[in-house]
Formats: structure tokens, C-alpha cells, sequence
């Protein structure tokens, strides 16, 4: 028999020793982690750098203020470049830190496809906020994709709706020409099935004019655009190129007016740099620009205090900044519904961030208590519907700042976008053999 102390003495190492291998989901988890594969360097660092400063700028801001019920936010930033095959490594580098990742968001078409079918593996919800497959928004094939606020799909359904409203009525439309210029990607080609569904039922003519990324040269395009001379110009475009297209609309003689971009052409990035030539010039958004409590109190308490994300402050409550934040609004309700269902005060796993991004209500009473009312649309969540809105706005460039001139949120045809998206998600759940069902 050994003696008594030689067994301690190989307990105890036997016990470092797994302990210095244990998983991290040994350790108790006492912070909500949230994976960010983000972007700041690089052709579209002013979109990521101003989102992802938002995000970060709100939850400091929470938990400065105690934490959603408790229990403090954590968060990890990698780096993408913007590029599909990095926000994949990053996405898998980061999905196990911290007990694991409970929500990722990583604002790129690209990525989002990438890792569309791993986060439902690994029960780790995915945001695509204003972006990535509109489809997604039936949860019964797609439990965990949310693209929360309004996609592509309803985002051109209103904007025909818009330019319908601004020519007279729908029936308007007939005859008249819309050049779709676009980015060459994923993202550019998304909202091609509603444009064309609208296109034939009212009667105009949809020409599709494609922009190589990162889009600095548009001349033969722009020449393409004034022999077809038409009605309007929908901007559908990202970084760099929606400076190139507004400036080069300019030298070409057509109109800012005619031109209605995409939300991602809709920033103070997109416009600053085009100096004049950009005034107005129109864009869709999801945000209200405006002052709000809540992006006061940001400046009071973090950028006062020297603890805020970005470091030119004249950035605070632009369209990319109140976009970030807007996301980590609805993030953190997602937490405090699911924390409702599975116990306050403590953090709630991925699927149970899942549950809570499905019940979500962020109605108008609930933004006024965060002080963000009117500043997005109200979102209400269900398995059908992980969206929770399709309301949108126009915003126009008055040369210094943008203001919204649509005071009430537009909603498009929502009966064709539901069936497109039925059909585009059964094919899916065909192809996947997913048999589409709620989660519990």
C-alpha cells in the first residue's frame, strides 16, 4: 500500500492537471459573452468601425449602469477586413471563448452565408441586422438567423413604394425606367427577385447595371445610365463605390434627386467625402437621424468620462453609430426577455438567447424608457417572423446632415415578400432536408 501523503500529493496534481485542460464551460459563466467578427481596417472600415463602436458604446453604457439585470456584457473583436473566408476563422476562433459565444453578429452578406448552417450546429444565434438572406426571417427553417429590423427583400419593396408615392401613385410607375447599379456580390444581387416580381406587376422597366467591388471606377456604367436616361437610380451600394456613383452622377448631369440609395449608401461617410455633389441626394434607412436621450446620455457618461469606442466623437449619433447602437439595444431586450423566461440575474445560454431574440417586443413605450423612441421602428419577433418589422425610411443629405422625409415608416408590398420568401425558404429546407418546425 502507498502512503496516504503519495496519494494526496498525486490527487493533487492528477486535479491541477485536469484543471489546466478543463473546458472553459467548467469555469462558471457570470458574463454574457457576444462574438464579434468585426471589420475596421480596410476598403469598408468606416462602416464596421462606426457599427461595431456603436455596439461596444452601448453595452459599456449598460454596464455602467449595473449590467441587464445583474449580469455584465463581454464581447471580443476580430478582425475580418470585411474578407468571407477571415469572418469564418474569426467566427470559429471566437465561438468557444469566454463559455461560449451566445450571439454573433458579423455585418457581411459574405460571412453570413459562411457560417450560416454552423451557428444552427452550434446553437449560437446570428444577427444580420439590414443585411444577409432575407429568408432568413422564417424561423421554422432558419431557428437561429434573426435579420432583425427590415431586410433586403422589404427594403426594396419600399423603396418602389416610396418612388410609387413620389410619382403620383403605384400605377405611376408604368413605363417609367429604374436602373438597379449595383455592388457584384451577394449583397448586390439580393433584392433582384422583388425588384423584378415589382417590376412586372407594375409595369416599369428594371435595367440591372452591375459594379465591379470595391467599386472606384464607374465610368462605363455611368455612361450605360445616361443613354438609358432613366426616371431613377437605385444606389445599391457599399464603402467606396457610393461616394465614386454620387460624385460621378454629378460630372455626368444627373440628378442627386433621382438617385435613392441603399441604407449602406445612406451614411455621413458616403456623403462628407462627395462634398457638394451629394446634396440632395436621398437614401433608405432603418434609423431616425435626431438627437435622443439615450445618445445623450453616451456622450454624458462614456465620452465625457473618456471611455468611449470611437475616437472622433463627431462621429457619436451618425448613421453608422446609431445603427451599432440601435443593435445593441435589441440585443440586450433579447436578453432581458430571455432571462424573463429562464431566470433574471444570471446569463442565458445561446438557445436561450435564441428564445429570447424570438419573443422580442420592442414596442414604442419600451423605447421611450431607454430613451431611443422613434429613433427605430417598433420590433416584434415571432417563430414566423424573425424580422419583426419591414419599416423603413427616407432619409435626404441637405449638404451637412441628413434629415428624414418620410415622417412616418414606410412599409412595402409585404404580401409578395412573404411569398417570396416561403418559396425561397421551402427550397432551402428541401435542399437542407430540414423539416421546418418552431424551436422550443
Amino acid at each position: 500500500m502507498k502512503p496516504m501523503k503519495t496519494l494526496v500529493l498525486g490527487a493533487a496534481l492528477v486535479a491541477a492537471a485536469v484543471g489546466s485542460i478543463a473546458p472553459s464551460w467548467a469555469q462558471p459563466v457570470t458574463e454574457q459573452f457576444v462574438a464579434l467578427p468585426s471589420y475596421r481596417v480596410g476598403p469598408y472600415a468606416a462602416g464596421g468601425s462606426g457599427f461595431y463602436g456603436g455596439i461596444i458604446d452601448y453595452f459599456n453604457l449598460v454596464n455602467l449602469n449595473g449590467g441587464v439585470n445583474g449580469v455584465k456584457i463581454s464581447w471580443e473583436e476580430c478582425e475580418t477586413e470585411y474578407n468571407p473566408s477571415r469572418g469564418i476563422e474569426c467566427y470559429e476562433r471566437l465561438k468557444t471563448k469566454n463559455g461560449g459565444a451566445t450571439l454573433v453578429e458579423p455585418l457581411s452578406t459574405g460571412v453570413a452565408y459562411g457560417v450560416l448552417d454552423r451557428v444552427a450546429q452550434d446553437k449560437i444565434p446570428m444577427t444580420t441586422i439590414g443585411y444577409g438572406r432575407s429568408d432568413a426571417a422564417n424561423g421554422k427553417v432558419f431557428p437561429y438567423i434573426f435579420p432583425l429590423i427590415t431586410s433586403y427583400w422589404n427594403q426594396a419593396a419600399g423603396m418602389i413604394k416610396y418612388l410609387g408615392d413620389k410619382n403620383g401613385g403605384m400605377d405611376k410607375l408604368k413605363g417609367k425606367k429604374i436602373v438597379h447599379l449595383y455592388h457584384d456580390s451577394a449583397f448586390g444581387k439580393e433584392p433582384l427577385p422583388v425588384l423584378e416580381a415589382l417590376a412586372k406587376q407594375h409595369g416599369f422597366e428594371l435595367i440591372k447595371i452591375a459594379v465591379a467591388p470595391p467599386g472606384s471606377e464607374q465610368q462605363s456604367q455611368w455612361l450605360q445610365i445616361r443613354q438609358a436616361n432613366p426616371d431613377h437610380v437605385i444606389l445599391w451600394g457599399w464603402g467606396v463605390m457610393n461616394s465614386v456613383a454620387i460624385k460621378t452622377a454629378q460630372r455626368n448631369g444627373f440628378p442627386r434627386e433621382k438617385m435613392l440609395g441603399v441604407w449602406w449608401a445612406g451614411s455621413e461617410e458616403d456623403t462628407i467625402p462627395s462634398g457638394d455633389a451629394a446634396k440632395g441626394y436621398s437614401a433608405m434607412t432603418f434609423n431616425t437621424p435626431g438627437n435622443y436621450p439615450l445618445m445623450e446620455e453616451i456622450h454624458k457618461k462614456l465620452y465625457d468620462a473618456g471611455k468611449g469606442n470611437l475616437s472622433d466623437r463627431g462621429r457619436i449619433g451618425s448613421v453608422y453609430h446609431m445603427r451599432g447602437v440601435s443593435a445593441g439595444l435589441l440585443w440586450v431586450e433579447a436578453m432581458r426577455t430571455a432571462q424573463e423566461k429562464f431566470g433574471k440575474g444570471k446569463p442565458v445560454t445561446g438557445e436561450q438567447m435564441r428564445w429570447g431574440l424570438e419573443h422580442l417586443n420592442v414596442d414604442e413605450a419600451r423605447q421611450k424608457a431607454v430613451g431611443a423612441l422613434g429613433m427605430l421602428p417598433p420590433v416584434k419577433t415571432s417563430c414566423d417572423d424573425h424580422e419583426g418589422s419591414g419599416a423603413v425610411k427616407v432619409q435626404q443629405w441637405d449638404g451637412k446632415k441628413w434629415n428624414a422625409i418620410t415622417p412616418n415608416w414606410i412599409v412595402g408590398d409585404k404580401a409578395l415578400t412573404r411569398k417570396l420568401l416561403e418559396e425561397s425558404s421551402a427550397a432551402y429546407a428541401a435542399d437542407k432536408k430540414i423539416t421546418p418546425a418552431c424551436a422550443k
